[in-house]
Parts: structure tokens; sequence; C-alpha cells
């Protein structure tokens, strides 16, 4: 991909963000769930729920 390729694209893609109204954008970036449970599933959550108690 040559440096004008490259440019040509980073373009496209900041217009079609600029283009798209700000709460479609916010709806786009939902909330991930926290690196523990997508690591080891609700594993963490039980211990945590047990040290509470």
């Amino acid at each position: 991909m040559s440096f004008q390729e490259y440019l040509k694209y980073l373009t496209k893609r900041l217009v079609e963000y600029l283009d798209t109204p700000a709460v479609e954008r916010k709806r786009r970036k939902e909330p991930r769930e926290a690196w523990s449970t997508r690591w080891f599933g609700a594993i963490p959550m039980s211990i945590r729920l047990l040290r509470r108690k």
C-alpha cells in the first residue's frame, strides 16, 4: 500500500466518522465487560462476591 492510498483511506475514514451523528457514534461505543470476566468467565465475579460477605 502506497502512502497516497493510505492517506486516501484515512481521509475516507475521517469523513465517514465526521458525517455520522454524535448520538450514533455513542451508541456504537458499547461498554465492554471487564478483562477478567472476558478472560476467565464468571469465576472472578464469584470470588469477589464471596470476599464481600
